[in-house]
């Protein structure tokens, strides 16, 4: 396991968090890497040093730092050019470094699954170590995806170069493929008139567990940042009859790098395309409306923004305050409460909120409508597809007919 010094600089910027609470979740994101925290350096600066990013000053006592504690990596909680990481290792004495972003590519080359996720994050990985393979001695440091480290001189430094580009126009080629795939089945799963429902929410907030209660999987749980990567879809049969897809999303975080956006977005067009998104906010956690809000910035950049959202307070077991409890009723007026855990507020009574199921319905019921229709013997592909897609909630077998009243999408009604 390597031991960790972690750096968290507060640049004063406008809406950040505040510097405790960045250096916590960085400490939480360096622990799901696999990094043992030995210590940590917390400091203010106006604006970056463009050389070390901190000032000599802290340089030297983070050097200090370092070697007292015997540390063989050093993360920063902020972005660093190529020039500042190279100083910074050199300064070091080739102590590795890795700055946020690295970090987190890392956690998602660990937690990649399915081919499309491996390809998007080794994609991602060779695009963020290309810039940086400029001058001397910057270590590849761990990054997955088999890339190793290089050998010295400049001629295999330009290999290297030439290399990677061609790995990254292979990667594109592969993606786009997936991408064409991708697309195919949302245009199926919209033939078929298949309702989606996507799970999203802050990284850890239970999404996967709600997941699993909702359509009665024993699918395996990680209490760990970015367990889910890979997208999780699974169908399901409302108390109305009608027919859902779930689906389960890789979790947002604040600050999250726009490239990586960019390097999921096939992925995460799911949530763009999807007709309710099921927001799962953390009720046990302090910074339940910092994480709301970092969600919410994301669904922007997707472009989601104006989605029809059910927020689910999830973990309310783990809220022993009253107190607490009403104020984020209040803070979230429209939101249902539950454990997935424990699977109370789902299908099962837990407040004076409606049950989840419920809600996902009555929202749902926008999207479906009331028909009567005779159909004849000739024609009982429309009674399958009504049955299929729909509830019947009468049924008449005439002669030549048989006479349907049924609830249906509304996507559907123009083929009855």
């Amino acid at each position: 396991m390597e031991k960790a010094v972690l750096v968290t600089v507060d640049l004063n910027e406008k809406g950040e968090w505040p510097l405790e609470d960045r250096a916590a979740e960085l400490k939480e994101l360096s622990r799901s890497s696999g990094a043992s925290v030995i210590a940590e350096m917390l400091c203010h600066k106006e604006k970056p040093s463009p050389d070390l990013f901190i000032g000599k000053g802290k340089f030297e006592e983070l050097y200090q730092l370092v070697y007292q504690k015997k540390a063989n990596l050093v993360i920063f909680n902020n972005d660093l050019t190529p020039t500042q990481l190279r100083n910074i290792e050199e300064g070091l004495a080739d102590i590795r470094t890795i700055d946020r972003t690295q970090l987190i590519l890392d956690i998602f080359a660990k937690n990649a699954r399915s081919i499309e996720g491996k390809v998007q994050i080794e994609l991602a990985q060779l695009e963020y170590l290309l810039p940086r393979l400029t001058g001397k001695g910057i270590h590849l440091s761990r990054l997955g995806g088999g890339i190793g480290t290089r050998g010295p001189g400049e001629k295999l430094l330009e290999y290297d170069r030439r290399k990677i580009k061609r790995s990254i126009l292979k990667l594109k080629e592969k993606l786009q493929d997936i991408e064409k795939r991708r697309t195919a089945l949302r245009k199926r799963r919209s033939e078929a008139m298949l309702t989606t429902v996507a799970i999203i929410g802050y990284t850890n907030a239970g999404k996967t567990t709600l997941l699993n209660q909702l359509t009665n999987s024993k699918n395996l749980v990680a209490n760990r940042l970015f367990s889910t990567l890979d997208p999780v879809a699974r169908s399901y049969i409302l108390p109305n009859n009608q027919k859902v897809l779930f689906l389960d999303t890789v979790g947002f975080l604040h600050n999250l790098p726009h490239h990586l956006i960019e390097a999921f977005k096939s992925t995460l067009e799911e949530v763009k395309m999807a007709d309710i998104l099921l927001h799962v906010l953390d009720a046990s956690s302090e910074k339940i409306h910092e994480q709301d809000e970092a969600v919410y910035k994301v669904l922007k950049e997707l472009e989601a923004e104006n989605k029809i959202v059910i927020d689910v307070l999830n973990k309310i077991d783990l809220v022993d305050s009253p107190d607490r409890i009403n104020r984020l009723k209040k803070d979230f007026e429209n939101a249902v409460l539950v454990s997935a855990l424990k699977g109370s507020g789902i299908v099962g009574a837990i407040s004076d909120r409606p049950l989840l199921i419920d809600e996902i319905q009555r929202l749902l019921s926008a999207l479906v409508t009331e028909i009567k229709i005779d159909v004849p013997n000739n024609r009982m592909d429309l009674v399958s597809l009504i049955y299929e897609n729909g509830k019947v909630n009468y049924r008449e077998d005439r002669l030549e007919s048989v006479y349907l009243e049924a609830t249906i999408p509304v996507r559907l009604k123009h083929l009855i």
